[in-house]
């Protein structure tokens, strides 16, 4: 795979790709040049059939401090229309990893603030070290509280009442707080949190290609679906397709075989 500046990339396990931010001494924050590399490593992942699922993280003692306070300086410089572009590409880097095939796990090792929040909420899955943080700090530099996604993603995670209290205030949520809001599916000890998240995925990647993939494509579309009947709908087509596949077949011959299934993606 190509090289993305300040992320480092690693295959661990079979289908699984770690893709670590890693700018420690500035706490991950993400420079223009960052999300440029966000949006090509989403690109590249979502055309490789080999990666079964997508682990994001940060080195050292952060996740990701959102913009880099030199890049940020030069935002009030910026034309209204120069801006906008900008923000079109900053965002649609961010909701890249939203749209990936591939489920998403973000193992949150420190503060996620600003944009590393919003990259945070557009994972599928989010594993929480004891230090993680968030906050939406947009509202405290003069800005939205949405950014990125975070005010369609937010609501859907934690409710619109808490997503208001969050945005609306810019305060920090501590790992233990966002645990026990939803914000976090679990929080794991510091030390184990990559292992958490690998054993994550290989659990994930376990099972077929095609069912996995669909299974991703029916919560990102029926979280908005308008009835019952709409999501039961693209539920239906999704399983006529996936029952036309070899790895179905093979799944069931394992299952009263009693062993484990050997995928092919066909």
């Amino acid at each position: 795979m190509q090289t993305f500046e300040d992320i480092r990339i690693d295959r661990p396990r079979p289908g699984v790709l770690v893709a670590t931010l890693d700018r420690p001494a500035r706490r991950n924050a993400l420079t223009f040049a960052m999300f440029d590399a966000l949006q090509r490593l989403c690109d590249a992942v979502a055309a490789d059939e080999s990666i079964r699922a997508l682990v994001v993280t940060g080195a050292g003692a952060g996740f990701c401090a959102g913009l880099d306070l030199d890049d940020a300086a030069t935002l009030p410089g910026m034309g209204a229309a120069e801006f906008l572009r900008g923000q079109e590409s900053w965002a649609g880097a961010i909701a890249a990893f939203r749209r990936l095939p591939q489920p998403v796990i973000a193992a949150v090792n420190g503060p996620a603030a600003g944009a590393g929040f919003s990259l945070a909420l557009a994972a599928d899955i989010r594993l929480a070290a004891p230090t993680a943080r968030f906050n939406a700090a947009f509202v405290k530099i003069g800005l939205s509280g949405g950014d990125c996604g975070t005010s369609w993603a937010l609501p859907r995670i934690v409710g619109l009442g808490l997503a208001s209290e969050i945005l609306l205030t810019g305060r920090f949520i501590d790992a233990e707080e966002a645990a026990r809001i939803g914000l976090v599916n679990r929080v794991v000890p510091a030390e184990d949190l990559l292992t958490e998240a690998l054993t994550l995925a290989a659990d994930i990647t376990a099972n077929s290609p095609l069912g996995v993939r669909l299974s991703k494509a029916v919560l990102r579309v029926n979280v908005d679906a308008p009835s019952l009947e709409a999501a039961l709908e693209i539920e239906n087509r999704n399983q006529a397709l996936a029952s036309r596949t070899e790895d179905m077949a093979e799944a069931l011959r394992a299952f009263r075989e009693k062993r484990e299934p050997v995928f092919t993606g066909r």
